[in-house]
């Protein structure tokens, strides 16, 4: 890369413009060379005849992505880390300190380092095109905004945006930059330069060329917060917000308090910036920040996979249609209407075809709500769902997904009338959570088109898709579900066919063992809070009960009937079934729900309705994770390192976070394990094995691993 090339000057009279464009990459990043070419920048207008500058991009939808990541990640030590934002706050201070005026013209993606950069100019000016985000990430990252951004950004937008923006990692749109006062001005993105220009030059005929924007609040209420004795009350709301979303497992946003507490309203900017560089190298050495950063590789990696070996042409999808219209097929045909793609919906009845419209509505109705979606969009979304009882339209559609009930002979029978009525080249996925993909291909007359496409509930929200391979599914079927996967904004991992596939499998054996605890007298309470201070999203008694205790029955039996005593169904999941408790969906389970689905609290009828004691809760909270989290890892090992499931551990981590929410602070199951070693978990296995029973011996690849002192990565 010609670092030389990247960052130039272009004379444009009084004004300089300069323009960055990182020559060989896709994106602009503040990596080391790159800042020391900005240096020489810098200098070299020091000494120029120019009486302002201009800043550009002329990437087609990047600014400056951040900083470079691959650096951050390398990083060793408290005082390299430290040191590093020390270095990176020196060359904003820079343009800060620059005697002419600097101003920002911004189009597309502003980041981090690259909005910190912003805050260090006089003026800015954005583009209102959607690829424009104006953010600091850095908590996402386990680390906090190092380069000046929790000293400016405050001082620029006040506290509560500044506090709002800092600790949730938000980017924000153009428009609402300008609400916020973080640009002076939004514009059309082909008068940005142009707008950019003539505000450099007003800047040059005016009496204070340079300028450091301060925070002016409006308003009884914000002078108040903004205020000496409103400043607490802000940042204790800020520290219990926090505390209640990460349960302080995520250091980084509290840090980020800590400086902008200590540091806002201070007229030193060099000392308030010694606190925040300090602040930095304590958390960008944390586990929290290498484990977050390795998710952040994993997403990345994501985006440059085809989900097949070597190039593979794939399909375009223009137009498919949903099989089943649930409240899954509903939600299916809305991720598919909202990117641009024509559906047809199809089932039995118009009642049924109500519903799915109904849940697709929904969803959309929410983003109107909140003003993300206008009424007109939210119509042209809409009208892209056609409703039908017949397979009128079959034979121009691209793609058809199956989500109809979770039976086999059903399911063949469905696939083989829908494929009479397809074109020869149309791409058949189902929407199994648990049947064979292999198996269901029969009903295909074509099977190297047949290919699993499991989505997980709510469609909407939840990030994974599962990509399965039968054994005869073509890596064109597979490679063009992998890029429709990416199109509707999931994550999408391939797996080869098996009972569960992976999220699934490797589930299960947590859930059943969660109603094995419930059985040995735990208490619901206290057993799904132990799961929540080790970082998972919810308990595992709540999660069967989200699920729905009869569907977590079904698989539980499925897996049984695959691997044998290890999977053995504990009596109290059937029993719970036999007495109508099927969890969320009908309002009782081993919680309490209301007509809405708000969780009310645990039936405590539950424990002598399944013949149980009342709790005794004897059982330490460390050994009510390990035998659920040890499970899982022992499970992973027979599916990864045995049988294949997946390719690479990376594969199971993204899955496991993005599918079953394991804590993206650990890194995924896999890295979690390593963190802990393979031998400590199979000694801990062995102990369960012998106290509590044999579905708690360690795999026979986990062994290996232990004697061998071998690691997942």
């Amino acid at each position: 890369m010609s670092v030389e090339e990247s960052i130039r000057i272009v004379n444009r009279g009084d004004i300089a413009l300069i323009e960055w464009d990182l020559v060989g990459e896709k994106v602009n990043k503040l990596s080391t060379p790159v800042m020391r070419r900005f240096v020489d920048v810098i200098n070299e207008l020091k000494s120029s005849h120019y009486k302002a500058a201009v800043m550009i991009s002329r990437k087609p939808r990047i600014f400056i992505a951040g900083a470079d990541i691959a650096e951050i990640k390398n990083i060793k030590t408290e005082k390299d880390a430290e040191e590093a934002a020390a270095g990176g706050q020196k060359v904003f201070n820079m343009i800060e300190d620059l005697p002419i005026p600097v101003v920002a013209a911004v189009h597309g993606a502003c980041m981090g380092g690259g909005c910190e950069m912003i805050l260090a100019c006089d003026y800015r000016v954005c583009s209102d095109d959607p690829s424009t985000k104006i953010g600091l990430p850095e908590t996402k990252l386990g680390i906090i905004p190092g380069f000046g951004g929790c000293v400016r950004l405050p001082r620029v937008i006040g506290l509560q945006a500044s506090l709002d923006i800092i600790l949730a990692g938000k980017a924000v749109d153009g428009r609402k930059a300008q609400k916020l006062g973080l640009v002076e001005k939004c514009v059309p993105s082909v008068n940005l330069e142009e707008a950019a220009m003539k505000m450099a030059q007003k800047a040059i005929r005016s009496k204070d060329k340079k300028r450091k924007k301060s925070y002016e609040p409006s308003g009884v209420m914000p002078m108040f917060l903004e205020s000496f004795l409103g400043r607490p009350i802000v940042f204790k709301k800020a520290r219990e917000s926090v505390l209640k979303l990460t349960k302080g497992l995520y250091p980084a946003p509290l840090k980020a308090i800590d400086v902008i507490q200590k540091t806002y309203g201070s007229k030193y900017r060099d000392q308030s910036l010694e606190v925040e560089a300090k602040a930095f190298g304590e958390v960008a050495i944390t586990d929290v920040s290498k484990n977050l950063i390795h998710l952040f590789y994993l997403v990345e990696g994501i985006k440059k996979k085809t989900g097949v070996e070597g190039e593979v042409p794939t399909k375009s999808i223009r137009k498919m249609a949903v099989l089943g219209a649930g409240t899954m097929g509903g939600g299916i045909a809305q991720l598919g209407a909202d990117k641009s793609i024509d559906v047809i919906m199809k089932d039995l009845s118009d009642d049924a075809i109500k519903k799915g419209y109904q849940a697709a509505e929904k969803i959309w109705k929410k983003a109107v709500e909140r003003r993300k979606l206008s009424k007109v969009g939210f119509q042209h979304k809409m009208d892209r769902i056609q409703g039908s009882t017949t397979y009128d339209g079959f034979k121009g559609v691209d793609l058809v997904i199956e989500a109809i009930v979770e039976d086999m002979n059903i399911k063949k029978k469905v696939i083989a009338e829908c494929a009479a009525q397809c074109s020869p080249d149309v791409i058949i996925a189902t929407n199994t959570s648990s049947l064979s993909v292999t198996e269901m291909s029969e009903g295909s007359p074509r099977p190297e088109n047949f290919v699993g496409m499991h989505f997980f509930n709510p469609v909407d929200k939840m990030p994974l898709i599962e990509v399965i391979r039968g054994e005869k599914t073509s890596d064109v079927a597979t490679a063009t579900i992998f890029e429709l996967s990416k199109k509707l904004g999931k994550y999408p991992v391939v797996v080869k066919d098996g009972p569960g596939f992976l999220v699934n499998r490797l589930l299960l054996p947590y859930l059943i063992e969660a109603v094995h605890l419930v059985e040995e007298g735990c208490s619901i309470e206290a057993l799904d809070k132990a799961y929540l201070n080790f970082g998972m999203p919810m308990g595992p008694c709540h999660l069967i009960d989200e699920i729905g205790i009869d569907v977590c029955l079904k698989v539980a039996k499925i897996f049984h009937g695959a691997f044998g005593e290890r999977a053995a169904v504990p009596p109290s999941m059937a029993k719970v079934v036999e007495l109508n408790r099927l969890g969320k969906k009908n309002g009782r389970g081993f919680y309490l729900y209301d007509e809405k689905g708000k969780k009310l609290g645990v039936d405590q009828t539950v424990y002598k309705e399944l013949g149980l004691s009342q709790p005794t809760n004897k059982i330490s909270e460390r050994d009510m994770v390990q035998r659920g989290i040890f499970a899982m890892i022992n499970e992973a090992a027979l599916a990864f390192v045995k049988d294949r499931i997946v390719e690479k551990a990376e594969d199971v981590d993204l899955a496991m976070i993005m599918g079953t929410g394991f804590p993206p602070f650990r890194g995924g199951l896999l890295r979690y394990a390593d963190s802990v070693g393979s031998s400590v978990i199979t000694d801990e296995l062995e102990v369960y094995a012998s106290k509590v029973g044999s579905r708690f011996k360690p795999s026979a690849p986990l062994a290996e691993m232990a004697k061998s002192s071998r690691t997942f990565y």
